[in-house]
């Protein structure tokens, strides 16, 4: 093409360019960077999008429903015994009842599907899919020293996966934690660290070598079964050169002290990952992160309507709200919240029954219009994953489904 038609195009300025746009030629298809052509395509979008961060809380015993979800919907509900001492922050969140996730049953074992919404009948081997939160990594965490934190307050599971199904270990220890984002390594220890993971590149690069001539022997199943392995390889070694790269560089220093003990029960110990989590935050080492809180109270949670076994349990819960309502606080004083989504959830409904419909779900920050109740149908579910896709779009990506959503969440608006 001539420099005439060149500035002849640039003159007349055609209409807005797609974020998707791409460039093909010769058999190569290459993404264009940002372009001024492209801003007014989505000019609103950017400005109104103030979401850079998602924190996933999930508790796998659930709250207990009739003292967390209003009795009254929409804009003037009135508040829960759970939500009676969140007035300060009532702009700051919204109440969602009425929703699950289609075709997800199985009481306990649906805990995978917390934020992967993968759907899991009882009794069926299923293999998962990409949880909300690493999804998000995968497109938008390499900014930073870690791409996403996946936690647990007890244990190494987590509701995190891969794109290939497969589960993160959660870091379970709150005081190794900390030192792993906030206390520097010796010279030494970065160089060996630095040392593993070249290693590491090279032996993939060998096994990757072998995999390619396996590919060309085996059947069609099993080739798409190694494609899902090859883009997993080239994920992992993307963020393994970033990860060399972060070897040498100072952490940052935080205002809190390293934690020298660990409350024993679940509510402290909540209390002291998300302590650890806003500081993560401030300091930008992650974006993205999950806590999971397995909890030690799993007798009252089958408390059969038994008053005196639910007002322990309700101490338990409001002692959790009230750990989320000040990690709400921090972050809002920090003036992190509008920049962050922090959404609490649970696999049960109702952990008695072991019941998966009407899932407990607070969603705060990331700049949306709080203040609600959205209300749904009881009976017949919304599906949650709606809520996903908002999250999704807010953080700026071009994401128009996830697992079994049906769009974007229904009354919730920036």
């Amino acid at each position: 093409m001539s420099n005439d038609s060149l500035n002849s195009q640039t003159h007349r300025r055609p209409s807005a360019l797609s974020r998707r746009t791409v460039l093909r030629g010769a058999g190569v298809s290459l993404c264009l960077p940002l372009l001024d052509a492209m801003k007014p395509a989505f000019a609103s979008e950017q400005s109104s999008n103030n979401a850079k961060r998602f924190v996933g809380v999930s508790l796998a015993l659930g709250l207990h429903n009739p003292n967390l979800v209003p009795e009254t919907k929409g804009q003037d509900y009135k508040p829960s015994r759970y939500l009676a001492n969140l007035d300060d922050l009532r702009d700051d969140f919204t109440v969602v009842s009425g929703t699950s996730h289609p075709g997800v049953s199985g009481g306990h074992s649906a805990e995978g599907s917390i934020f992967s919404a993968c759907p899991n009948a009882r009794g069926s081997a299923s293999r998962n899919t990409i949880s909300l939160d690493q999804l998000m990594a995968r497109r938008l965490g390499e900014e930073t020293r870690f791409p996403s934190l996946v936690l647990n307050t007890r244990s190494q599971t987590s509701p995190s996966y891969t794109q290939n199904g497969s589960m993160i270990p959660a870091e379970n220890n709150a005081m190794r934690l900390f030192t792993t984002l906030f206390v520097d390594d010796t010279p030494a220890e970065r160089e060996r660290q630095a040392e593993l993971i070249r290693r590491g590149r090279s032996i993939m690069d060998v096994v990757g070598k072998e995999a390619k001539r396996l590919q060309r022997n085996v059947g069609a199943g099993d080739r798409d079964k190694l494609d899902d392995w090859f883009t997993s390889v080239r994920e992992l070694e993307q963020r393994m050169v970033a990860n060399e790269a972060w070897t040498h560089r100072a952490k940052p220093k935080v205002d809190m002290e390293k934690p020298q003990s660990i409350p024993r029960d679940t509510v402290g110990i909540a209390g002291t990952f998300l302590d650890i989590i806003r500081m993560a935050l401030r300091t930008d080492s992650t974006r993205f992160v999950t806590l999971h809180v397995p909890g030690d109270y799993h007798g009252l949670s089958h408390h059969g309507m038994d008053d005196g076994t639910i007002r322990q349990l309700t101490s338990v819960e409001q002692g959790m709200i009230d750990q989320w309502a000040r990690f709400l606080r921090q972050l809002k004083s920090d003036g992190l919240l509008d920049e962050t989504m922090v959404l609490m959830t649970s696999n049960l409904g109702n952990a008695s029954s072991h019941d998966n419909k009407n899932m407990p779900v607070l969603f705060a920050g990331g700049g949306f219009r709080h203040g609600l109740h959205l209300a749904f149908d009881q009976q017949d579910n919304y599906p949650l994953p709606n809520l996903f896709v908002s999250a999704l779009q807010r953080l700026g990506l071009e994401q128009d489904s996830f697992a079994t959503s049906t769009g974007t969440m229904t009354g919730l608006t920036a």
